[in-house]
Parts: structure tokens; C-alpha cells; sequence
């Protein structure tokens, strides 16, 4: 059986914040809105069964909405279920992606206690963070979110960081990376933004614009490889690097298939990627279907195949091999999200790859050689 991990969003989209470029704004109205709560029926099936398929390394990632919205009780009965469920040998993880500003003192002491790996959004200095990342009250959020990583500090919980590059942080790729060193920041990842409003159907103004991205990623590499790869992770270049070295990335975004993970929602609902959670793409229920054929379900296996739909500009393209085509959820064609549509974000990975390939291949040698280790990287 091939190998998978769980994304679970256990509290839905339900989040505390109002972060005006949140995907979520435009959920499937059938998914849901509001407060949802995964019952404890559905957190026992769900890891019992998953244990039970007896993977080596089980990968558990909490997402929202605002994964933490479930209380820190709720992640005791994570940690006591998975103790009770696990089987001999099995070595277990368990990754938290949140928006930081509830992670007080006892949940760093419980993530800490746990070796939960929280990732923790953070989009730059104040003025960066604070432009698009607001509460329900309109208010910024960044000096709540800087005092969770400090408390993350100091109760030694692995953290990592989640930069979104979007109109406004775009421009600002040297004192994001600043920002990030100054804070002891030594893993981070980068995620494009991109949107379609669909009040008018045209990208949304928050969207990074694809050049604009791509001398983004071009400064940050430069910064990246002139500080020490050894030194701080970012994981986009580090998953090509990887590709240099052992012909295959680390995150799904440039691998052949998406077939990486599946989406468990708190009604035990499974879909075949974050993306994606809507009811096309619906796979069933851990009711109804057992949890590895929803993981490996015709409707899966379609989904996993479509990201090879490339149109003619990819199939004759000197990075094909590195990209392949991009996340599907940035394709576009004739104005709308299509599998065989071209990337939003294609030049933007071409003008990153003609400046980058050589000293990726570089880096891989260097890696192969021994000359240095690249941090571990983020799951």
C-alpha cells in the first residue's frame, strides 16, 4: 500500500481571525460555514483506523480554519488515542498549522511535551503581516503573533513559519528574510497567493502578480544561498534541491501526482486535497468507506492523475521536468480553474528556474558530497 498522510481540519473552516485573503471565503456553501466541532465518535475512528494500517512513520497535520478553535483537551485525547492505537514500532507525528495568536504557555507546554511541530503563519514585519491578517474586529494581529513564537522559544517547541506572497508582501523579499533571521526563524515556507473573486471572476487584487513572484522568488534565493542552505530551510528550494540530488521532490506543488494526502473534515468527510474540499471531489466518509480505499478510491486516483493534463506550453518546456505544471489549483483556462490549464503562476517559474537550476545543481552536489547537511525538512 502506498504510503499517505492525514490532513484533518477538525474545527472545518471556523477560524478567529478575518484575514481578507482567506481561500475559505469562498468554501463550497454545501461544506459548511460557522462553528464546526469533530466529535470524539469521529476523532477515534479516524486515528484507530489509520494506525491500524500499520505505516511505519503515520503523519497526523491539524489545519483549519483555526485548528486550535478545538481546545487544547482535545488534542490530550489526540496524543491518548494515539498512544492506545499504535502499534509496535510505529513512530508517530504530529504537525499543527495555526495562526499563533492562542498559543499560550500551556499549549507550548503541551505541543512541547508532545513533539508536536507547529507551523505558525507570519507574513513579514508589522505593516506587511498586519495589512491583510486581521481579527473579527478589524484589528492587527502581529504582536500576538510574534509573542506565540516567543513563548514557542521558550518552551522549545519545533516551529516553523508560513509566509503568504501576496500584492503587498511581493515587493518585500529582503526584509521579510531579515524579519525572519531577526527572530530566530530556521525553517520557513512560502506560499504564492492567488485567488479568482468570484463576484467579478477576475483575479482577485490581493493575488501576487506572477512577475512580481517571480523576482520575489529570484531575490529570495539569492539571499537564501548567500546566508548558508545549511542555516535557515525554505522549503520550496530545498524540495528542488531534493530533485537535483534524488529525482523527486519533498512537497507536493511540483511532484508528478497529488496523491500525497487526503483531506478528513470534522464530519469524518474525505476529499482529495485542501484545495480541492468541495463536492466534486468528495471521496466519501470513514463511516462508510474504509480509510485506505478512500486514500486509494477510483475518484482519488482520477484526481491524483489529472495534474499531468498539461497543456502544449508545459509538454515542450525546458522545466517541465522540475515543475510539472505547478499546483493544479493555479491553472487557468479561458478565465477559469482548469486541470489542463496553464499556471497563473508560469512566468514566474520560468523566470525562477532559467536563474536558479545551476546553483540548485550545485547545491545537490554539495549535499551528495558531504560538504554540508540542508536543515530537515518541514512535512
Amino acid at each position: 500500500m502506498k504510503n499517505f498522510s492525514l490532513l484533518i481540519k477538525p474545527s472545518g473552516s471556523d477560524c478567529n481571525l478575518d484575514c481578507l485573503y482567506c481561500f475559505y471565503k469562498n468554501r463550497d456553501p454545501q461544506i459548511g460555514m460557522g462553528r464546526q466541532r469533530m466529535s470524539y465518535e469521529v476523532l477515534d475512528k479516524l486515528i484507530k483506523d489509520f494506525l491500524a494500517l500499520g505505516l511505519n512513520s503515520p503523519s497526523f497535520a491539524w489545519q483549519g480554519g483555526e485548528p486550535m478553535l478545538m481546545g487544547l483537551d482535545f488534542y490530550k485525547k489526540v496524543v491518548e488515542l494515539q498512544k492506545k492505537y499504535s502499534q509496535p514500532g510505529q513512530v508517530i507525528s504530529n504537525a499543527l498549522q495555526t495562526n499563533g495568536v492562542l498559543l499560550d504557555d500551556k499549549w507550548c507546554s503541551f505541543l512541547s511535551e508532545n513533539s508536536f511541530l507547529v507551523g505558525i503563519s507570519l507574513d513579514g514585519p508589522e505593516d506587511l503581516h498586519d495589512y491583510y491578517r486581521i481579527d473579527l474586529g478589524g484589528n492587527g494581529t502581529h504582536k500576538r503573533v510574534i509573542a506565540a513564537i516567543e513563548n514557542c522559544k521558550r518552551h522549545n517547541v519545533e516551529f516553523n513559519t508560513l509566509t503568504l506572497v501576496n500584492r503587498k508582501t511581493g515587493d518585500e523579499p529582503d526584509r521579510i528574510f531579515d524579519f525572519l533571521l531577526e527572530n530566530d526563524v530556521t525553517f520557513a515556507q512560502f506560499i504564492p497567493c492567488f485567488e479568482i473573486d468570484p463576484s467579478t471572476g477576475e483575479v482577485a487584487e490581493f493575488s501576487v502578480d506572477p512577475e512580481q513572484y517571480g523576482d520575489f522568488l529570484c531575490r529570495l534565493f539569492d539571499r537564501w544561498y548567500e546566508y548558508g542552505p545549511e542555516k535557515i530551510s525554505i522549503r520550496d528550494f530545498e524540495s528542488m534541491a531534493s530533485f537535483y540530488l534524488a529525482g523527486h521532490h519533498t512537497i507536493c506543488t511540483y511532484g508528478p501526482k497529488c496523491d500525497h494526502y487526503i483531506v478528513i473534515e470534522h464530519t469524518g468527510n474525505v476529499y482529495a486535497c485542501d484545495f480541492f474540499v468541495n463536492s466534486e471531489f468528495h471521496l466519501g466518509n470513514i463511516f462508510d468507506t474504509p480509510i485506505e480505499k478512500l486514500a486509494s478510491c477510483p475518484a482519488k486516483r482520477n484526481f491524483a492523475r489529472f495534474k499531468k493534463k498539461n497543456p502544449t506550453n508545459c509538454l515542450i518546456c525546458p522545466h517541465r521536468d522540475i515543475c510539472r505544471g505547478g499546483c493544479p489549483k493555479d491553472r487557468l483556462k479561458d478565465g477559469k480553474v482548469a486541470f489542463d490549464g496553464l499556471s497563473y503562476l508560469c512566468p514566474a517559474y520560468k523566470k525562477f528556474f532559467t536563474y536558479a537550476k545551476p546553483r540548485l545543481a550545485q547545491l545537490a552536489a554539495k549535499v551528495q558530497s558531504g560538504q554540508f547537511e540542508t536543515q530537515k525538512p518541514m512535512p
